[in-house]
């Protein structure tokens, strides 16, 4: 399996040595034939990052197609569009995940997902494509996770937990247990703020933050 990271900004140099091992693991030769950066600024082109060449979209889909498309940029509407891009030129994506990353049982996951180290998912639990778990971060049992959604370092999703797409849950936020009959739910394209404790829903589109979160006005 041969990969390419789009974007090399900080969290593609992040994501660079997870996908590094997952190639590895499936035993795909040298580290410059492994992995690649593709990025649109025209600046990056033909450059080396942390000793990975960086390439345009266009070389990509004429000539490394082949590859398998990690998309690691933080916004999810950004995120989107790559895709969009990336699906209508006839590639394929993978889903990496560190070594440290931990799955238990009854797990699904869509497309392009990132597992950074010591992300954590627990049991029961169905994600959508392009999901990003970031270092430390974890999703409960019992929980349904959208599509494009981003768990910021150390974000804590407890059971029983609706996550919307596009929801952004911010650096050590942490979202209350639902239950079975009323499980808690994040709003599609929600953003939940750093150091956030939620302990009721969230509407689609807002910002909460502070302990116990509230809608920023």
């Amino acid at each position: 399996m041969r990969i390419a990271i789009y974007g090399c900004s900080g969290f593609g140099r992040e994501v660079a040595p997870i996908a590094r091992d997952t190639a590895r693991r499936i035993g795909s030769g040298t580290l410059n034939e492994a992995v690649v950066f593709v990025d649109d600024d025209v600046s990056n082109i033909g450059t080396i990052k942390n000793g990975i060449h960086v390439i345009s979209f266009d070389e990509l889909q004429s000539k490394q197609s082949d590859r398998l498309v990690v998309v690691a940029v933080g916004s999810s509407t950004v995120r989107r569009a790559i895709v969009a891009k990336c699906e209508a030129a006839g590639l394929k994506f993978a889903s990496v995940s560190a070594p440290s990353a931990r799955f238990l049982d009854e797990v699904s996951l869509g497309d392009g997902a990132i597992f950074c180290d010591f992300s954590m998912v627990t049991s029961n639990v169905r994600i959508g494509r392009h999901f990003h778990a970031n270092i430390y971060s974890y999703v409960a049992h019992d929980c349904v996770v959208g599509d494009f959604v981003t768990l910021a370092p150390k974000a804590c999703v407890n059971g029983n937990v609706i996550l919307e797409d596009d929801v952004y849950v911010g650096t050590g936020a942490v979202i209350k247990q639902g239950t079975p009959e009323k499980p808690l739910r994040i709003g599609k394209g929600a953003i939940v703020g750093m150091g956030a404790v939620v302990t009721k829903d969230v509407p689609p589109g807002a910002v909460v933050v502070g302990n116990p979160a509230r809608v920023k006005e």
